[in-house]
């Protein structure tokens, strides 16, 4: 929900956060004014000194699919772009690793991988995990091992943050799920597109959507339940389950969020998206490396910054050649890399 277009609810929130604050703090003297100047009339060359400095007010970026035949460098610029931003927190919306390979090991050291570059990070990066980081049992038991729950939530200066597990099914249909996905892969990897199209995997709904099961919709309803007051919420996940079958459990989700202000983010479809549903903003972000996906929509290499203080959110999307050094350049010398598929497809044709 974009600053200014508030609900009641929402503004009922945030009023109630801007009372308990208030009681909070009294008896507290107010911060020292850091501000000074020698102009001793009524002209000032500014035009007021009502500074953007709230100190409630904080920023985290979010970052998006490295995946799918990752193209080499773009996540680790990525990185020493946003640690130029300074945020204060990284999250992310899965798909993190190729998940390719064929035993633990192999996918430790995908993970090993991915975790020394994100460890560039000046601030503490918070995994989602996606098709490719969480499809089938060995996947999930790697990533258990390594990072507990696929599905968590925490709270950072009143804000509270949400982490789905959108490939979150019964065993039996991981099962099943894992199996006619590594087929499709066989008929893709062999060039054979018609086979490809045709098969089990590209028409089941998961593939596209997602799912979210009973016991994880209870953990979040529960969550939400557990922090009625908060300033906003936020819902990280890798895919739109909203839009398929699986999202019958993100439903209850959403309507234990009621009338509170909140924003999701999600990846899967590597390009941007953007639509209004419940009066609340759905963000699909474009890549951070991953392969591009011109067909699904703008196909660029982004972050968001997103900005959160007691009037609200505001969300910027930032391309990535858009951001330079105090040289005027991009970081790691990266002035050679393609970011946007629209300017970079004669390249690569």
């Amino acid at each position: 929900m974009p600053r200014g277009i508030g609900t009641a609810g929402a503004l009922r929130s945030l009023l109630l956060v801007a009372v308990l604050g208030a009681a909070g703090c009294a008896g507290q003297a107010e911060p020292e004014a850091s501000f000074e100047h020698d102009a001793t009339g009524p002209a000032t060359a500014w035009n007021h000194a009502a500074f953007d400095a709230a100190a409630d007010k904080f920023t985290f970026a979010v970052f998006s699919d490295l995946t799918g035949g990752e193209r080499d460098r773009i996540f680790d610029v990525a990185i020493a772009q946003i640690n130029l931003l300074r945020p204060e927190l990284i999250l992310s919306v899965g798909d993190l690793i190729e998940g390719d390979s064929a035993a633990a090991p192999g996918l430790h050291a995908e993970w090993e991988r991915f975790d020394r570059r994100a460890g560039e990070a000046r601030a503490p990066v918070f995994r989602t995990g996606g098709n490719h980081d969480l499809t089938g049992e060995m996947l999930r038991e790697v990533w258990r091992e390594r990072y507990g729950s696929t599905w968590y939530h925490f709270v950072y200066k009143d804000v509270l943050f949400l982490v789905l597990d959108t490939e979150d099914n019964t065993p039996e249909r991981m099962a099943y799920l894992k199996r006619i996905r590594d087929e499709a892969i066989e008929l893709f990897d062999s060039g054979d597109m018609d086979g490809y199209r045709e098969s089990d995997y590209v028409r089941a709904h998961e593939r596209m959507t997602g799912n979210v099961t009973a016991g994880q919709a209870d953990y979040f309803i529960d969550v939400i339940r557990a922090h009625p007051a908060v300033r906003w919420t936020f819902l990280f996940m890798h895919k739109p389950v909203w839009r398929g079958p699986g999202g019958t459990e993100f439903a209850r989700i959403e309507a234990a969020l009621g009338e509170r202000p909140y924003t999701v983010f999600r990846g899967h479809f590597h390009a941007y998206d953007y639509e209004e549903r419940n009066g609340r903003d759905y963000i699909g972000l474009g890549t951070t490396g991953g392969a591009w996906n011109p067909a699904a929509g703008r196909s660029m290499d982004q972050v968001a910054l997103v900005t959160v203080d007691a009037d609200g959110v505001d969300i910027a999307n930032i391309l990535l050649p858009g951001i330079l050094d105090k040289t005027g350049h991009v970081p790691l010398d990266g002035d050679d890399l393609c970011f946007e598929y629209d300017d970079c497809k004669d390249a690569t044709e």
